[in-house]
C-alpha cells in the first residue's frame, strides 16, 4: 500500500467544506463521516491517533465533532487549519438556522405552520428518548454508573439543582471513585482494529519524521493561545455590558452562552433542559413549547445539534429589540450566540492538543469522564420528561412539598393528538428503525392532518 500524500491547504479546505456540508445525524453520524473520508478514504489519520484524538475531544465542555474536526486541521496545517476546519464544520447549519429562525419569528403562528410544528415535537420527543436508550447502553455499565444516572435525574428533576453543579459532582465523583475503585469507573474500550495493524495516516507519518513541531506541549505557547482566544472570547460580552448595562438582552446572551460554554459536557441534549429552563423560566425569551421546536429546526440541519442555541438568541434578541429593527436585532442576537458558543471550542483545542498524550493517559480523569457520562444520561432523561410534559399536556404545574420542587401535568389538559403523535414516532424509531429524516417528515405531515381534528 503506497504512502497517502500530505493533502495542501486547499485540498484540505474542500474537504471540510464537503463534511461540513454533509454532517448530519449528530455527533454519532458526524464522527462516522469524518472516520470515513480522513481514516478509511484518505488515510490523512491513523485509526488509533484519531481515536485518541476522539477521546480527548470527549474531555471537553462543547460539541465534540466539531472539536475533533478542528483538532484534526491544526495536525495538518497549524492555527489556520485548525480554523477552516471547525469553522466550515458550523457555518452550513449556522446559516441554514439563521434563515429558518427567522421564519419561524416571523411565521410561526400561521395555521399551516403552526400545525407542521406540532407534529416536530412529537418527532423531536422520540429523538431524546431514544438518545437517552444509546447513550444510556454505553455508559451504565454497572449498578454504579447506573446510580450515579439516577442521582442526576432525581437532583435536577426533584431538586431543581443547576446542571453545572450536577456535572461537577459527577465528575468528583468519578476522580474520587478511581482511587478507591478504579475498575467500577474505568472506560469503555474504543477497540483497537481488532488486532490488525493500523496502517499509518498522514499525521502519524509527519509526527514519525518530526514535522509538527507545534504539536509539541509549550508553556510560552499555552500563555499566547490563553492571551490571545480568551480575550476574543470574553471581549465582545465585557463591552456590550460596558455599553448596555448588566440587565439588557445582549448581555444575558452574552454572559449565559459563555457559562453554557464550558459546562456543556455530554453533548447538545445533556445541556438543553439547562438552556431550557433559563430561556423559558429565568429570562423569559421563549415559550416551554418553542424550545422544542427549535430542537426539530436544528435536528434537519447539518452541523452540531448545539446550534439550537443559535435559535434561542435569536427569538432573545428578536423580542427584545430596543431600538433596534427586530430582524436585526434577532440576527445580531444569534450571532452573538454563536461567537460566545464556538469561540471557547477553538480555544480549548488549540491551548490543550499538545497535551492530549498527557491527558488520555490520566487515569482519574477517564473516570471522572465515565462518571459524567454517566450523569448526562440522567440529565437527557430529565430532558425528555421536560419534553414529553409540555408537548403531552396543556398545562404544567410547579408543585413544592417537603422540600421538592417536581413539575407535574394538569390531567384534564392532555392533548390526546400529541399523545397519539409522540407514542407513533417512538413505534417509527425505536421498532421499526424508521430515519431521523423520514420520522420527522412523517410526524410533520401527520401533525397537519390531525390538527385538522377537534382536540
Amino acid at each position: 500500500m503506497s504512502p497517502p500524500a500530505v493533502p495542501t491547504f486547499a485540498e484540505a479546505f474542500r474537504v471540510w467544506a464537503k463534511i461540513g456540508l454533509l454532517s448530519f445525524g449528530g455527533p454519532a453520524g458526524q464522527i462516522a463521516l469524518m472516520h470515513k473520508v480522513l481514516v478509511e478514504d484518505r488515510r490523512w489519520i491513523g485509526e488509533q491517533r484519531f481515536l485518541h484524538a476522539l477521546n480527548y475531544c470527549m474531555l471537553l465542555p462543547g460539541p465534540e465533532a466539531q472539536q475533533l474536526a478542528t483538532y484534526i486541521g491544526w495536525l495538518l496545517h497549524r492555527t489556520a487549519g485548525g480554523l477552516v476546519a471547525g469553522l466550515l464544520f458550523v457555518l452550513p447549519g449556522a446559516v441554514v438556522m439563521l434563515a429558518l429562525s427567522a421564519l419561524y419569528a416571523l411565521y410561526r403562528h400561521v395555521p399551516l405552520v403552526e400545525a407542521l410544528f406540532f407534529g416536530v415535537k412529537a418527532a423531536v420527543l422520540a429523538i431524546v428518548v431514544q438518545a437517552v436508550l444509546r447513550i444510556g447502553r454505553r455508559a451504565l455499565r454497572n449498578r454504579l454508573m447506573v446510580g450515579i444516572a439516577a442521582a442526576a435525574f432525581l437532583g435536577l428533576y426533584f431538586l431543581r439543582l443547576p446542571f453545572p453543579l450536577i456535572i461537577l459532582l459527577a465528575g468528583l465523583a468519578g476522580w474520587i471513585g478511581n482511587r478507591y475503585a478504579p475498575s467500577w469507573f474505568a472506560p469503555a474500550g474504543m477497540g483497537a482494529n481488532g488486532g490488525v495493524a493500523d496502517p499509518p495516516g498522514v499525521v502519524d507519518m509527519l509526527f514519525e519524521r518530526g514535522e509538527l513541531a507545534h504539536a509539541a506541549p509549550s508553556r510560552s505557547r499555552a500563555l499566547r493561545v490563553a492571551a490571545l482566544w480568551l480575550p476574543l472570547w470574553l471581549a465582545p460580552v465585557a463591552l456590550l455590558w460596558a455599553l448596555t448595562g448588566s440587565s439588557s438582552v445582549w448581555t444575558q446572551i452574552g454572559s449565559f452562552f459563555s457559562v453554557m460554554a464550558v459546562v456543556t459536557f455530554g453533548g447538545a441534549y445533556a445541556v438543553l433542559a439547562y438552556v431550557a429552563q433559563a430561556a423559558v423560566d429565568g429570562f423569559g425569551w421563549m415559550a416551554p413549547g418553542e424550545m422544542v421546536d427549535g430542537l426539530g429546526l436544528a435536528e434537519t440541519t447539518p452541523g452540531p445539534l448545539i446550534m439550537v442555541v443559535q435559535f434561542v438568541g435569536f427569538l432573545a434578541a428578536f423580542r427584545n429589540p430596543g431600538t433596534l429593527d427586530p430582524l436585526l436585532a434577532g440576527t445580531l442576537g444569534a450571532l452573538l450566540t454563536l461567537w460566545v458558543t464556538f469561540a471557547p471550542c477553538f480555544f480549548w483545542i488549540f491551548l490543550g492538543a499538545p497535551y492530549v498524550e498527557a491527558l488520555r493517559g490520566n487515569r482519574a480523569l477517564s473516570a471522572s469522564l465515565s462518571a459524567i457520562t454517566a450523569a448526562v444520561v440522567g440529565v437527557i432523561l430529565n430532558l425528555a420528561l421536560w419534553f414529553s410534559l409540555h408537548v403531552i399536556f396543556r398545562q404544567v404545574e410547579s408543585v413544592a412539598f417537603l422540600g421538592l420542587q417536581p413539575d407535574l401535568p394538569v390531567p384534564g389538559s392532555i392533548d390526546w393528538r400529541a399523545a397519539l403523535l409522540a407514542v407513533g414516532a417512538l413505534v417509527a424509531m425505536l421498532w421499526f428503525r424508521l430515519g431521523l429524516f423520514a420520522t420527522l417528515a412523517g410526524c410533520a405531515l401527520a401533525g397537519i392532518a390531525l390538527r385538522l381534528l377537534p382536540a
